[in-house]
């Protein structure tokens, strides 16, 4: 599909191209939308794009503008400021044989980088500086040089994209988004790019010419929660659980190291974001903030609020509102698959040298383990779960409600997803995994019937409830099956 306003240009190692939006990604459809409006405007931009570690921040970029750059430069890993700014200035050189000496400052190789930009007789200009966490070494001044190249350059002209990586995202955060100096409000977009969901990853294997079934699709997504990264290592000529084996189990295998590397990546400090997420893995409906203190030993005035709010933006926790309580009552709950999935069969070693994912399926370990994953899967898929009911139109908040009765006949009371809708309608989802048709018995009908009346008695709502169930293969239809208003399947969670 063309652009609609005028064929657009990018210079790159003496060529001119024109390009449009591409179609070799994978999903990721609205931020290529926001992507081309971002390349269409009429000024200068300034673009920070966040996302853990592994999720395609370079690779979106990179794709998109199928090398089409005008300068694209990495970071490097624990290297001092010199060796960061010998490498800024070779890889310029790439670009512009006539660069003068080498920078003896960041000052100096951003004003490099503004002569060859200036050189360029082209209408816009895309600057991909990616890992940029890693440029930043002590006393490198690298924050001031940006300033400078921003503030005293760019942001005056309107031809120059400035599109900024990096998977520090404590950095990010502290540096970029919240900053309170001179690049203060100065960002004109970012993008927190998420994993992919359970359409997109099965898009995504199908393109690797591996077919999985829905079931094991979802299985899939509850160890490698949508991380193409991870995806990308799946070998279509081995089963899924070999694969598993080969990957996670084995001492050799490409991610058996990768819970380590992914927090200490992501985040200056992680043994304090490694303790939250492990007291969180404990406890699968979340902990209030109190709670997650107690469970730690974090102190509110150590960092707590910047721990949570970065999970939150990676996509590791979410913070949800217990229906009809107060924000102040908020829950924080872990919802990364990987990091859920490691806690529970990969954490001890010595268990997990012992095992295999063939093994462990369909062992008391295994249901449990899926039947919460389940629930996860199903809240973050929750507009394909509203698309499946047919009320993607309607406006509606959605929550989740635990009882705080201290009636014996009601207390422990919960449902996982409350769709609160504006046509005067609740939608109470219960979430369920099973291999087959999930079967609704005498005591689960009581059990149910309960439930409602203790959400309508504690939160004393008017309005009409309708009980939704969310299984693999739907609800078997008996005569205890009728206290269910509508279901949906996973085959609707890849809508």
């Amino acid at each position: 599909m063309k652009f609609a306003k005028a064929k657009k240009y990018i210079y790159i190692c003496g060529n001119i191209k024109e390009y449009d939006m591409k179609n070799n990604i994978v999903g990721r459809i609205e931020e290529q939308d926001t992507i081309k409006l971002i390349y269409e405007s009429d000024q200068s931009e300034f673009v920070a794009i966040c996302g853990r570690r592994r999720v395609g921040k370079t690779f979106l970029i990179r794709e998109y503008f199928e090398g089409d750059i005008a300068f694209q430069c990495s970071g490097l890993s624990e290297e001092p400021t010199k060796e960061q700014l010998r490498n800024f200035y070779m890889t310029l050189r790439r670009y512009d044989k006539q660069v003068g000496n080498a920078p003896s400052d960041w000052l100096g190789a951003f004003d490099m980088l503004i002569d060859y930009l200036e050189s360029i007789p082209v209408e816009r200009k895309v600057v991909l500086l990616d890992e940029l966490p890693w440029m930043d070494t002590s006393g490198s001044d690298f924050i001031s040089a940006l300033e400078h190249f921003w503030n005293g350059w760019a942001s005056a002209r309107h031809d120059i994209v400035l599109i900024v990586c990096g998977s520090a995202t404590s950095w990010m955060m502290d540096k970029l988004i919240n900053n309170h100096g001179g690049l203060y409000g100065r960002l004109t977009n970012r993008i927190f790019l998420q994993p992919f969901n359970l359409r997109e990853s099965e898009d995504f294997l199908k393109v690797k010419g591996i077919n999985l079934s829905r079931y094991e699709m979802a299985e899939c997504y509850m160890i490698l929660g949508g991380i193409p990264y991870y995806l990308n290592y799946l070998d279509s000529r081995i089963s899924f659980a070999q694969n598993i084996d080969r990957l996670l189990f084995n001492p050799n295998g490409k991610l058996y190291d990768e819970f380590n590397n992914l927090y200490s990546s992501l985040f200056k400090g992680s043994e304090n974001y490694v303790k939250v997420v492990y007291a969180l893995s404990k406890k699968g409906k979340g902990l209030t903030r109190n709670e997650i203190m107690q469970e730690t030993g974090i102190l509110s005035g150590s960092g707590l609020t910047t721990i949570l709010e970065n999970l939150d933006s990676c996509g590791f926790i979410r913070k949800y509102v217990n229906y009809g309580s107060s924000t102040r009552n908020s829950l924080y709950q872990l919802i990364d698959f990987f990091t859920l999935f490691y806690f529970r069969f990969l954490s001890s070693s010595s268990f997990r040298n012992l095992q295999s994912w063939a093994g462990l399926q369909r062992t008391p370990s295994f249901y449990a383990w899926a039947g919460y994953s389940f629930e996860l899967l199903s809240l973050v898929h929750i507009d394909q779960i509203k698309k499946g009911l047919g009320i993607s139109g309607v406006l509606s908040k959605t929550y989740s409600w635990r009882s705080f009765s201290d009636n014996s006949d009601y207390s422990g009371s919960q449902i996982d997803l409350v769709i609160d809708r504006n046509d005067n309608t609740i939608n109470l989802c219960e979430m369920k995994f099973s291999e087959n048709e999930f079967s609704i018995d005498n005591a689960y009908e009581k059990n149910l019937s309960n439930k409602i009346d203790t959400f309508l008695k504690e939160t004393k709502s008017h309005k009409s409830v309708q009980l939704t169930f969310v299984t693999t293969y739907g609800v078997k239809k008996n005569s205890y099956s009728g206290i269910m208003q509508n279901e949906i399947i996973l085959d609707d969670l890849f809508a």
